[in-house]
This record gives C-alpha cells, sequence and structure tokens, in this order.
C-alpha cells in the first residue's frame, strides 16, 4: 500500500501500484476507476491521482476519451513495431493477430503533380486510389490511402483488393515482387474523419505514414498515406555503434 513516510513521492507510488494493476489484471480497453474512486479507494488527494494518472498517460499504459473516462492502452510489448515490416498483414498473423482489411472506396483517377512527382508519373496519368480501414482482432488500427500507377495494374479490381492482401496481389498476380518500401513517420491529431472511422476522439494523437514501396526494377509501384492510432503503433529502432 501507499505509504506517506517513503522517500518515493505517493503519486509515484500510486503509478507503480497501478500499473502493477493494469499489466497484471486488466485488459485493453478496460475502463480505469475515476479520480474520485482512485483517490478514496486509496486515500491520496485527487492532486496526487491527477499527478499519476498524467504519468501512466505519458507513459502509454492509459489513454482517455473526451467525456468518457480513462481506460487500459494497448502496452508496447503488444502494439505493432512499424519498423519491424512493411506488411500489415503478414506483420498481423506474425504476432498471432487477426488481421482484416475494409475496403472504403476505389477509385481511378488522374494524377496531379504531388502524386506524380512521388510516383514517376507525368501529370493526368491515370492512377488508382485505393482507401482501406486496417483492423486487426477486430479493432480498427489505421487508415490507409494508397496510390497506385494504373498502367501498371490496368486490371486490378476492387474485388480482388477485397479479397487479397496488396502485396499478395503484386507478386501472385502481376509478377510484380516488392523489393524495398521507405518510410516517413510523423506525430499528428488524427483528423475527423479518420477519428470517426478508427473510433477515437477527434483529439487524439496519431501517427503519420507516408510509405514509397518499389519493385526489383527500382520503380514505384505503391505510394500510399496512413494514419494510424498511437495507442495501437509504436515505432521502435536499435541505434549501434
Amino acid at each position: 500500500m501507499l505509504s506517506s513516510e517513503s522517500k518515493v513521492p505517493l503519486y509515484y507510488q500510486l503509478v507503480d501500484l497501478l500499473g502493477k494493476q493494469i499489466k497484471e489484471s486488466m485488459k485493453p480497453h478496460d475502463q480505469m476507476l475515476s479520480e474520485r474512486e482512485i483517490s478514496t479507494k486509496y486515500n491520496v488527494s485527487r492532486t496526487t491521482v491527477r499527478l499519476a494518472m498524467a504519468e501512466l498517460e505519458k507513459m502509454g499504459y492509459i489513454y482517455k476519451k473526451h467525456g468518457k473516462g480513462t481506460f487500459v492502452a494497448t502496452l508496447g510489448e503488444n502494439k505493432q513495431n512499424l519498423m519491424e515490416s512493411y506488411s500489415f498483414t503478414d506483420h498481423m498473423r506474425k504476432i498471432g493477430r487477426v488481421p482484416k482489411t475494409d475496403v472504403l472506396s476505389y477509385d481511378v483517377i488522374e494524377a496531379n503533380e504531388y502524386l506524380a512527382k512521388h510516383i514517376g508519373l507525368t501529370i493526368g496519368e491515370d492512377v488508382f486510389k485505393i482507401i482501406r480501414l486496417r483492423l486487426a482482432d477486430e479493432i480498427p488500427m489505421m487508415v490507409e490511402t494508397s496510390y497506385i500507377p494504373f498502367k501498371k495494374f490496368s486490371s486490378l479490381t476492387e474485388e480482388l483488393v477485397k479479397i487479397k492482401p496488396l502485396y499478395e496481389i503484386f507478386k501472385e498476380d502481376f509478377g510484380e515482387v516488392v523489393k524495398a518500401a521507405d518510410e516517413e513517420f510523423s506525430a499528428s491529431i488524427v483528423p475527423l474523419k479518420e477519428a470517426q472511422i478508427l473510433q477515437v476522439p477527434t483529439d487524439s494523437a496519431c501517427l503519420r505514414l507516408v510509405r514509397t514501396t518499389y519493385n526489383t526494377a527500382n520503380q514505384v509501384i505503391e505510394f500510399t498515406l496512413s494514419i494510424a492510432r498511437s495507442d495501437q503503433f509504436i515505432y521502435k529502432i536499435r541505434h549501434v555503434r
């Protein structure tokens, strides 16, 4: 229990106690007790509870939903490491989660200057624009907007995209093998439309990803802009000297 005589500040003792409780007896998305209930249960001030909860949120143990309360986050060891694999489906299968993809829209558009530059096309060339929701164990994880050169994949159909992972389609249906993928990451706030799709508050943090995928001839075969829930993904890298 908590001790006012300890050299460790009360709020940090509460951090340890609640953190242990979360890891040992709670599941992701379980609702935490309110600040008032925690204050009463452990006989500490609301200020102490508020400091402890803020620390737990920074550590990634909890997240808040405006007007609804505080919930247990998916802890780091259960999050997808964005550095491990550029295939969402393959990685989810690898870590024992069930991947699912919902195709939200499927269109052919003309490349503007931005897309032409990043895919290696001329302005006005046709590109597929495919927006997909990626889920794991039925939990919405990220919204991906992929742009694919039409001239290389002209027979690609929405039905095929609905039943097969994109990289499997590239390889098995078009003989295009993925050689490499460059990714850029940045922190942001999830936009309103994506917040509704991902089922998170509009002021939630998110990760924005920009991925450029190349075939064995170093041609761009996919350019994807993604918004990923920050409570479900981590970016992990090791520096070796």
